[in-house]
């Protein structure tokens, strides 16, 4: 049970899986105004950086659980580095079904909606996790502009327009499934850029290293196709946020 090579090729040097920058996630964390000691279960949690720096800035405890090997073994290191080992655990596993051993203050699930086959499953499955009254977190993509057709969209790395939804509607969605929106990060172009030419650096980096790998030719391929499609594409219609929610 782990990720296929290529995700950890193309974010070896990331410390945030998702266009949030470290100033973003910091002011995020801040905004929410939880108490030291906030109990917080990550889904997805990656390289543990929001966990890592919550618990450090913020006061925060708790638990992310990721099923990249990789991802879950940076986040460990990254705890030590910070000092809040004692604070944080992560774990090897998939999130997908993951529930709290006891309910926690703050249930997220940042970029990777995917482990509940969407927003509503999603929500379902953190909502397992939260206390009565707790926060939970869900980052997900929208449309900044609706795609005109459907190549626009799969060059988005959308399967269709329909995969998606203008800002409105996402936050009109979480009020249908009986949540109140209380707190939002939005990801900026900039966000995007730092995010996506990130990868690009760490993909030419790791070709050059491994000519013969039997990756190497899908990583040039995408590094000789990505940067422009990011620029024609991704950074003029697709956002990306985190929403912070509370159930009526």
């Amino acid at each position: 049970m782990d990720l296929p090579r290529i995700f950890t090729i193309r974010e070896s040097g990331h410390r945030i899986h998702n266009p949030m920058t470290a100033q973003k996630l910091a002011a995020l964390g801040e905004s929410l105004h939880l108490a030291p000691g906030t109990r917080v279960l990550d889904l997805a949690s990656g390289s543990g950086e929001m966990l890592c720096t919550w618990a450090r800035d913020l006061g925060f405890t708790g638990t992310g659980v990721d099923i990249s090997t990789v991802f879950t073994e940076q986040a460990r290191a990254r705890a030590a580095e910070l000092g809040v080992a004692d604070r944080v655990e992560f774990l090897h596993g998939d999130a997908a079904g993951h529930v709290a051993d006891r309910p926690v203050d703050l249930a997220a699930c940042v970029g990777a909606t995917w482990i509940g086959e969407g927003v509503a499953g999603t929500a379902a499955l953190l909502d397992r996790s939260l206390r009565p009254g707790g926060l939970m977190l869900i980052g997900e993509p929208y449309w900044r502009q609706t795609p005109p057709d459907q190549k626009t969209a799969r060059a988005c790395h959308a399967t269709s327009v329909t995969d998606f939804l203008p800002l409105g509607d996402l936050i009109e969605q979480f009020q249908e499934l009986g949540y109140d929106v209380v707190q939002m990060m939005l990801a900026d172009q900039d966000s995007w850029d730092r995010y996506a030419a990130a990868q690009w650096l760490s993909m030419r980096r790791w070709l050059d290293r491994n000519p013969d790998d039997e990756l190497a030719p899908q990583v040039r391929e995408e590094l000789t196709t990505e940067p422009a499609r990011h620029a024609r594409y991704v950074r003029e219609y697709l956002g990306w946020g985190v929403f912070a929610l509370m159930k009526r």
